[in-house]
């Protein structure tokens, strides 16, 4: 299970709610400290949770929760 999009989505979103708006490149060394992850996987994370109305890339370029 440690390698399906869930539960390493569920990664990125603990390392999300740490705060509430951040830099991609930011998220993404958060993410790396509670668990090692590619970027590529990081991405297809972060395109799950966008299809989920979970989280939103902002036209500055922040990643940000949307609930």
């Amino acid at each position: 299970p440690e390698q399906t999009v869930y539960y390493n989505g569920g990664i990125v979103l603990a390392a999300m709610q740490k705060n509430e708006s951040i830099e991609l490149l930011d998220l993404y060394a958060e993410t790396k400290k509670i668990k090692e992850m590619s970027m590529p996987i990081f991405i297809l994370c972060l395109d799950w949770l966008y299809l989920l109305n979970v989280a939103k890339i902002t036209s500055q370029g922040r990643v940000e929760l949307c609930i």
